[in-house]
């Protein structure tokens, strides 16, 4: 009787210590919580609810500077600079992850492999091998809204306050005279000139005014957002050209030259759409239309700030207070 009582109470105090040591694995564990970014409502559907941005849109897209690319979610470091190459797919593409840094899970659509950052399970993209694009034969399709990057010699705080850069894409006729005055918006650190819209890869001038691309003469205007907003570029936009006109601006006819807002995300469009009512509400007939943006194609070299290279100012785009 007494070996038996002793025996219960061994097992008492042996489960009683187990019990305790699983409470502080416990705490322990709860302790040890990821600590995250706090994310705008486009990179929360894409890094969470496992979306994706538009391809050619992306901040990282065409970015060529050393330097590594972190989770924006946790800060955890993903992918190096120069694993980084140029697939045309319209996503930053890698080659090769950090060890340990990324997981590869099943999709969903049960055909394609997932890849998460290891450390937070942030969404950032698919991989693919077999492609031959690089002797690794791997391509990490990655969107750069799940990115930060952090230039070669910076600190993990100065990549935090690097300044971060959005795109914004207007048609509005002769993609000259609105180069010109976005050039001179507040907050803007440039502006290039090309075609959107069409289906034609790598469309030229000519092919472009003949009518048959389907392409619209187009301003991708990169702005800092510490500094400007997109509804007051897209005011500027709606002030340096006439909405009201249809596939034409002033002496330029051709659907080439119509009025169009490429919008890259659902906060894009709202702010237009909410000009555009603006507008009307005033009595303008707008006739600017709201597209997705598609593949940005930059015009030719001599397109490019043509007013700054020629010293001329715009003959059909000026300055009209509308808001």
């Amino acid at each position: 009787m007494k070996t038996t009582i002793i025996l219960i109470g061994l097992v008492i105090a042996i489960m009683g210590v187990f019990g305790l040591v699983l409470s502080q694995g416990k705490k322990k564990e709860e302790t040890k919580k990821v600590t995250y970014n706090k994310l705008t409502p486009e990179e929360e559907r894409v890094i969470v609810h496992k979306g994706t941005e538009m391809p050619f849109t992306g901040e990282y897209l065409n970015n060529k500077e050393a330097g590594t690319y972190t989770c924006r979610r946790c800060g955890a470091e993903l992918y190096r600079s120069e694993n980084k190459f140029d697939s045309h797919c319209g996503w930053p593409s890698f080659d090769d992850e950090i060890p340990g840094a990324v997981k590869r899970i099943p999709d969903p659509d049960g055909m394609r492999t997932e890849i998460i950052c290891l450390n937070c399970g942030a969404h950032l993209g698919h991989v693919f091998t077999g492609e031959g694009f690089t002797d690794k034969d791997t391509r990490h399709c990655v969107n750069s809204v799940s990115l930060k990057f952090i230039p070669a010699g910076a600190s993990k705080t100065e990549g935090k306050t690097r300044m971060k850069t959005q795109k914004a894409y207007f048609a509005g006729g002769c993609f000259w005279g609105t180069e010109y005055y976005l050039k001179q918006a507040k907050g803007v650190t440039g502006v290039k000139v090309g075609y959107m819209g069409g289906d034609k890869k790598n469309p030229t001038y000519k092919e472009v005014c003949s009518g048959t691309t389907g392409h619209i003469e187009t301003n991708e205007v990169t702005f800092d957002p510490a500094k400007t907003s997109y509804e007051e570029v897209a005011k500027l936009f709606f002030e340096i050209h006439d909405p009201t006109q249809v596939n034409r601006q002033g002496p330029d006819i051709g659907e080439q030259y119509k009025s169009v807002v490429f919008y890259v995300d659902d906060e894009q469009k709202k702010t237009a759409e909410k000009l555009i009512g603006l507008l009307k509400s005033k009595g303008f007939k707008v006739a600017t239309e709201l597209r997705p943006a598609k593949e940005f194609w930059p015009a030719e070299d001599y397109h490019q700030d043509y007013y700054a290279k020629t010293g001329k100012e715009p003959y059909c785009h000026r300055p009209v207070k509308r808001f």
